[in-house]
C-alpha cells in the first residue's frame, strides 16, 4: 500500500468515480473525463474479472474492455459477452480478482460481496435530471481510509473503504 491508497489490490472490489453529490452518471454516461482516473482504472482492473450491468456494458465505447474477463449481469443474453442473471451466479465462476464497475444497481448489490470500495472523488458539481447516484456507504460495515490527492491530478481525491470484519452469521 502506497500512501494509504491501494496500489495492488486483491479480492473483490467496487471501483467508481463520484461527484461531491454522489453522482456516478447522467443519462447513461459518465459526465466528466479525467485521463488520470481512466488510466488508474485500467491499471487496477487489467487481468481481472470485471462485472457490470447491461446499461454499463451498452455505454462502453469499445467492447469488451481488453485484457479483462467482461461479465454482464442481465436477464437476457448479449452477443459477445458472458451474461449471468445475478452477481452470485457470476461470482461462482470467478477466479482471482473481481471488480464491480457499475452501474448503480450493480454497486448496490455488490456491497454484500465486496471486500473494499475504491472511490475517486471528482471536483465536478453535477445536478441534472437523469442523474444516477452511488449507494450510501454504511460506516458500520465499511471503514474509510484517508482521503488522498491523486498524484497526477490534485483535483481528484481517492479513498478506499475496507470491509470491517464480517459477522460470523454472514
Amino acid at each position: 500500500m502506497q500512501g494509504g491508497c491501494l496500489s495492488q489490490v486483491h479480492g473483490r472490489g467496487i471501483i467508481a468515480a463520484v461527484s461531491s453529490e454522489g453522482v456516478i452518471g447522467v443519462d447513461g454516461r459518465i459526465p466528466w473525463r479525467y485521463s488520470e482516473d481512466f488510466k488508474r482504472f485500467k491499471r487496477l482492473t487489467l487481468g481481472s474479472t470485471i462485472i457490470m450491468g447491461r446499461l454499463t456494458w451498452e455505454s462502453l465505447p469499445k467492447k469488451p474492455l481488453v485484457d479483462r474477463r467482461n461479465v454482464v449481469i442481465t436477464r437476457r443474453q448479449i452477443d459477445g459477452v458472458e451474461c449471468f442473471p445475478d452477481i452470485a451466479s457470476a461470482l461462482a465462476t470467478c477466479e482471482g480478482d473481481v471488480w464491480f464497475i457499475g452501474g448503480a444497481r450493480i454497486y448496490e448489490d455488490a456491497m454484500r460481496f465486496a471486500d473494499f470500495i475504491d472511490l475517486t472523488y471528482v471536483p465536478d458539481r453535477v445536478e441534472a435530471p437523469g442523474a444516477v447516484y452511488f449507494p450510501e456507504i454504511d460506516e458500520a460495515i465499511w471503514e474509510a481510509g484517508r482521503l488522498e490527492p491523486d498524484p497526477e491530478n490534485h483535483q481528484l481525491k481517492r479513498r478506499v473503504y475496507r470491509r470491517r470484519k464480517r459477522d460470523s452469521s454472514e
